[in-house]
């Protein structure tokens, strides 16, 4: 009988490509998001369900030193992918660039090859943002453009992340950056749908500016009453709004459908954002990323 592990191994190249997050552990940038397991644990588990890689998680997870990144993900058998990077791009007295420029240095030690960026607001967490001026909107577009092109030159991809909560939520947000920008998108098939896109109609209309992909399933119901302020993004992540693949509303097929026929070759990231009250009780988290994992496995495999 072939483990998760085995099945990936001997997968077609698609499945091989799917990667976890330590988000999908409860493991956050924003403070006080919930309990933290430790890296031991959340790297220890990716591998028995079978991932090839990871993205980073947040600062602090793994060690600072490139070197000493690279040496633990090795340890535990996994790839880099590279990783989540909330960043200011609409104020003025704010250069992103060597900050940055910093951070590639982990990707060159790790051979991580995709920097997710996000256009955070400057406060913490994800349940309130400003209006975005006509000065920030050519700011913000004026550094996705030159941190995609940092990026480019020390071989690695940038993408952006449209996020609930962030400068770049909504499918206006979106098309502005298609339009007025260069850079490639990472698709998030739930923060797309609470913030109004359909993830599905996006991956069919550019599938040529999608170059990463986070994969959720969502809670439509619960999507809705954030979209229209009943429920803070929060306490909508607490009661369960994330889903494991298969378990929701988002169109998983059709997405890596349109995908796969514009000959997608990214990396398909299992990332259920979950909040953590404490220890788990029985197997916890990875319970919900096996359950994943096996249905986006299935998935890619029918396609043809």
């Amino acid at each position: 009988m072939q483990t998760p592990q085995t099945r990936q191994e001997t997968a077609g190249p698609a499945a091989r490509r799917i990667a976890g997050a330590p988000i999908s552990w409860g493991v956050c940038e924003v403070p006080g998001w919930g309990y933290q397991l430790p890296p031991e644990r959340v790297l220890r588990e990716m591998r028995e369900v079978g991932l090839a890689a990871t993205e980073f998680g947040p600062e602090g997870f793994l060690p600072d030193g490139p070197e000493e990144k690279a040496a633990v993900l090795r340890h535990h058998g996994l790839r880099a992918v590279g990783g989540f990077t909330p960043l200011l791009l609409h104020v003025a007295e704010h250069d992103p660039l060597p900050e940055v420029a910093h951070l590639l240095e982990s990707y060159a030690a790790t051979g991580a090859d995709t920097l997710v960026l996000s256009a955070v607001t400057g406060q913490d967490g994800y349940d309130s943002r400003p209006v975005l001026d006509e000065s920030g909107w050519k700011r913000l577009l004026s550094h996705l453009d030159r941190l995609a092109a940092l990026a480019a030159d020390r071989g690695v991809r940038a993408v952006l992340h449209p996020h609930v909560g962030t400068m770049i939520e909504n499918g206006d947000e979106v098309r502005r950056v298609l339009e007025d920008s260069t850079i490639s998108l990472c698709l998030d098939t739930g923060h797309l749908l609470i913030g109004g896109t359909d993830p599905a109609e996006l991956a069919r209309q550019a599938p040529e500016r999608i170059a990463h992909t986070h994969m959720k399933d969502v809670d439509a119901s619960l999507a809705e009453k954030v979209r229209s302020g009943r429920v803070a993004y929060t306490e909508a992540v607490r009661q369960g709004m994330y889903r494991p693949l298969g378990a929701g509303d988002v169109d998983v097929e059709a997405i890596v459908g349109h995908l796969s026929a514009h000959g997608y070759e990214g990396w398909h990231v299992l990332e259920q954002d979950t909040i953590l009250s404490g220890e788990p009780v029985g197997k916890g988290p990875v319970d919900d990323v096996w359950t994943s994992a096996e249905h986006l496995r299935t998935v890619l495999t029918r396609q043809p």
